[in-house]
């Protein structure tokens, strides 16, 4: 081969450094061809090819095995170092992926069990997504949704008050302590949300309907709080039924009160939303459709 060809300007292509880097390794194009699950004529072209670009032989065979002629030691130098610039930019460039943050909002009744289980294994299988939930009330979720400061949430919401990607009927109960039971109390106790608050105006409505008196006794803004409320004996309160613990009993119409099925639960993301958004929307309608929220 002459020595005495210009240089071929034209950069220099990553896979064929690769190549002969593999080759140089294992002292062998049949093994490289084997680690690069390739053919040996493939990674002899490939070789051939960089030859004909730097106008020097690179790899001589030895009695053995396939070694680097001077010039190809020179150029297995800087191909070593431009290969690992190459995985250094490619790392770098997936930890910045890291920060592509998704904002969910859910209500407090649907934090825990398999609504948290769904939530860990999304992040597992998208380690480059930073997922924060929060969890409240649907109207300030609702207005969070609104205001630009959540990407995806899970409602309950008056029947067709808010299109979502998906909806389901919400399916309300009324409980009572099980302990200190006070729906045969006059004017029944009411524990309600605050005014606008889920089910309190269909509470008090169906109270009505009844021909029940009634009174507010337990106002709270947190689920848990109307929970404990209702076990420790302060009042009856309309729930969906997973928020319902052994603590409570179910009421219905053998004490005169109307089924209240107002209400719906619905999933919603801007339509523009990124796909991953989109993932973890499929993820919750997949829970709910199964019966597992």
């Amino acid at each position: 081969m002459s020595h005495n060809v210009k240089p071929n300007r034209a950069l220099f292509d990553l896979d064929l450094l690769r190549a002969i880097v593999v080759v140089a390794d294992c002292g062998s194009f049949t093994t490289a061809a084997a680690r690069l699950h390739s053919t040996q004529s493939t990674i002899s072209q490939k070789v051939r090819r960089l030859e004909d670009m730097v106008g020097h032989r690179l790899l001589v065979r030895g009695n053995r095995d396939v070694l680097p002629t001077d010039a190809g030691q020179t150029l297995l130098g800087y191909a070593r170092h431009m290969l690992a610039l190459n995985d250094q930019m490619l790392e770098a460039l997936a930890g910045a992926m890291v920060g592509f943050t998704v904002r969910l909002g859910v209500p407090e009744d649907f934090v825990g069990g398999s609504t948290t289980h769904a939530l860990s294994a999304f992040s597992r299988l998208n380690p480059q997504v930073k997922l924060e939930v929060t969890s409240g009330l649907c109207r300030d979720l609702s207005q969070a949704y609104d205001n630009g400061e959540l990407d995806l949430v899970l409602l309950k919401q008056r029947r067709n008050s808010r299109e979502g990607v998906a909806c389901w009927p919400e399916r309300l109960q009324w409980i009572d302590s099980a302990r200190l039971p006070a729906f045969e109390l006059d004017p029944v106790p009411l524990v309600t949300f605050p005014p606008r608050g889920l089910y309190r105006e269909d509470m008090i409505t169906a109270i009505e309907r009844s021909g029940r008196r009634w009174r507010i006794s337990f106002t709270s803004s947190s689920l848990s709080g109307i929970q404990a409320a209702v076990a420790d004996g302060m009042g009856i309160s309309l729930l969906p039924p997973r928020a319902a613990t052994t603590e409570h009993r179910v009421l219905g119409v053998e004490q005169g009160l109307d089924e209240v099925d107002s209400y719906e639960i619905v999933i919603v993301h801007r339509p523009t939303a990124d796909p991953t958004v989109k993932d973890l929307a499929q993820v919750l309608k997949q829970l709910l459709a199964g019966g597992s929220l």
